[in-house]
């Protein structure tokens, strides 16, 4: 009798089923303060910080297993260190994507080499592997676990300086009244409730970055358009989980994680909606998400780069 051949692995399909499963017990671990070895993101085995989907994987998986080092490799990587996964270790799947080159005769070329065909065409392709977090190795050196630094305390109700810079700095104009957070696209304009209706200031530039996000969509920005968008639809639910993520990435560079006024069932549901539908949906506005963190990071850049020269 012929056995049945083994289903081909989908990264896709069991990444994200893990988020809904996380999902549906009413939590988002990524908005849990934490750092790694004072690290606010997951590091590869030679330090550089992850990007995109990535970075809000292994975010979480530190998160929930609370690892205490940033760092994170292959099995190969391990053992070229001479170190040693141990038994019964549990690994975590990430994502590669990578772009090749087939011609009209149906070559495939990966190389970077030139384009010589009009007809040629470029095919996105997306390869997972496992890795593993260093306190799932022995052997490894003492770097790979660097030591924790004591977590900041801040004033109650008050700026945080260099968070505060960071924002004022950004050319989206932002209006502080009343008691809700929104994005108001007829005007492009912000609009925030004062500082000092937050117990917590990092949940303030959380908020903010959230809203910020949304401005990011503007044609004369980014251009990032789902469709017609109400309230409680698809189209609304995808804008919704770029901003999260935006606020998660922003958040890891400047000491806040994502917040929202509201945390209910009808948020949850907007990631769940989307991610049930679309096993895609993930990447895609993780990528949404990178894209808006690099372009605001830019936009204060070039905000103080301009006061400077205007001091100077």
């Amino acid at each position: 009798m012929a056995r049945s051949p083994t289903p081909k692995f989908d990264a896709s399909e069991v990444i994200t089923n893990e988020i809904i499963r996380i999902i549906e017990r009413g939590v988002l671990p990524w908005r849990k303060p934490w750092t790694a070895g004072g690290s606010s993101r997951p590091l590869r085995v030679g330090g550089e910080p992850y990007q995109g989907v990535n970075n809000f994987l292994l975010t979480m998986r530190t998160v929930m297993a609370g690892h205490s080092s940033p760092f994170w490799m292959t099995l190969p990587q391990a053992n070229a260190l001479d170190a040693k996964v141990r038994k019964g270790e549990k690994s975590s799947v990430v994502v590669y994507y990578g772009q090749s080159r087939k011609d009209a005769g149906g070559e495939d070329d990966r190389s970077d080499g030139d384009d010589r065909s009009e007809e040629a065409r470029i095919f996105r392709f997306q390869k997972s592997y496992r890795v593993f977090n260093a306190c799932q190795i022995d052997g490894l050196p003492d770097s790979f676990f660097p030591d924790p630094e004591p977590a900041p305390e801040y004033p109650p109700s008050e700026p945080i300086p260099h968070m505060q810079a960071f924002f004022d700095a950004i050319d989206i104009t932002t209006v502080f009244t009343g008691t809700e957070a929104y994005y108001l696209p007829p005007v492009d304009k912000v609009y925030m409730p004062s500082i000092t209706r937050f117990q917590d200031p990092r949940n303030f530039y959380g908020v903010w970055a959230h809203e910020l996000a949304h401005a990011t969509k503007a044609r004369h920005r980014l251009n990032r358009d789902f469709g017609f968008s109400k309230f409680g639809n698809t189209s609304y639910a995808r804008e919704e989980i770029v901003a999260e993520l935006t606020s998660v990435f922003l958040g890891q560079t400047l000491g806040f994680t994502a917040h929202t006024l509201e945390m209910n069932a009808a948020y949850l549901h907007n990631w769940l909606r989307v991610l049930r539908s679309d096993k895609g949906a993930i990447f895609k506005h993780a990528a949404d998400a990178q894209r808006a963190c690099d372009y605001l990071i830019a936009r204060s850049e070039a905000g103080r780069a301009g006061g400077r020269a205007k001091a100077a």
